[in-house]
């Protein structure tokens, strides 16, 4: 029986390295080009956010700028605004009594939204997540003023606070204007405020552990720290992001304070805050939009300066 000899096979080709019997067919890119609907709908969707932003946000906030300069009753046409360059400005922070009581509520209530909810917000955020018999009903019992509006939290703290029929003189026998006596109302607000603000750092905390890598914790079991010394040493600094998240929250909270506070008086005897002499004098009986827009951007100019961080430092962290 006679073996047959293989076929030959074809040297390869010199230049291309390929078997001159053919080459193999490229592969067909698959094409990526969007449909004229999908074109549209794509322009949509970024045109009509980018126009609301504009339009509800930045137009507002350079038109406020620019008649901080000016004197206007907001009564006729555009044609009747002076302009009086920085008075309003000097007049603020000179012959307006009160601005100064105001910078102090403001600097209160943010020295108060550190010290209080925060601290226990973390606490309640740490036990949370050793996943506790009922846990999910505490949360839930935390997290529930966050979906309440401030000023519906004041009503509500009407309840406890008022002097005729309130919980707290029911209990004590007092008969303390909680709301109305200037030397305690800010305290009083600043109670409700804590109650709701306190769910939303431990909703950010918990958010914040649940993500923390659990071999870290169980590499300083082994090195035998403490529950105390492994949050504070290993798991606090690991949230960094969340710390600067909450830090730039508290501040903004702390400025644009006002839901409660018009509530309860509007903003006066006691409860003075930049956010309620802004309205007060756009929307009052002096509307005086100039002077008001002058306290805005005073607003939006402290207020600039948080983002600012926040956003260097967020920016500083994506760095490669």
């Amino acid at each position: 029986m006679t073996s047959q000899a293989p076929p030959a096979v074809p040297p390869p080709d010199v230049d291309t390295g390929r078997r001159r019997f053919g080459r193999r067919p490229k592969a067909r890119m698959v094409g990526t080009r969007m449909g004229t609907a999908d074109r549209v709908a794509v322009t949509l969707m970024v045109a009509v956010p980018t126009l609301l932003v504009l339009w509800l946000v930045w137009v507002p906030g350079v038109l406020s700028v620019v008649l901080s300069f000016a004197k206007w009753e907001g009564i006729g046409g555009f044609d009747t605004i002076s302009w009086i360059g920085v008075d309003n400005y000097k007049n603020i922070f000179t012959i307006y009594p009160p601005f100064e009581p105001a910078i102090q509520h403001n600097v209160i209530w943010l020295v108060v939204l550190f010290l209080v909810p925060t601290p226990i917000g973390i606490f309640l955020a740490v036990l949370l997540d050793k996943e506790l018999r009922g846990g999910r009903f505490y949360q839930t019992a935390f997290f529930l003023p966050i979906v309440l509006s401030l000023a519906l939290v004041g009503f509500m703290w009407q309840l406890i606070y008022s002097r005729d029929q309130g919980l707290i003189n029911e209990l004590t026998g007092g008969t303390t204007d909680w709301y109305g006596d200037s030397s305690v109302n800010l305290w009083a607000v600043l109670v409700a405020t804590c109650w709701k603000q306190t769910g939303y750092v431990m909703l950010l905390y918990l958010a914040g552990l649940k993500a923390v890598d659990p071999s870290l914790r169980e590499a300083a079991t082994v090195d035998g720290a403490s529950e105390t010394q492994t949050f504070f040493r290993i798991v606090f600094p690991v949230m960094r992001p969340i710390n600067v998240i909450v830090l730039v929250i508290t501040f903004i909270e702390a400025l644009r304070a006002f839901e409660i506070v018009w509530v309860v008086n509007k903003g006066r005897n006691g409860l003075e805050l930049i956010s309620t002499l802004v309205t007060s004098n756009i929307i009052g009986e002096a509307s005086r939009i100039g002077f008001g827009s002058a306290l805005a951007t005073i607003m939006l100019a402290i207020s600039s300066v948080f983002v600012y961080m926040y956003l260097r430092i967020v920016m500083k962290e994506e760095r490669p």
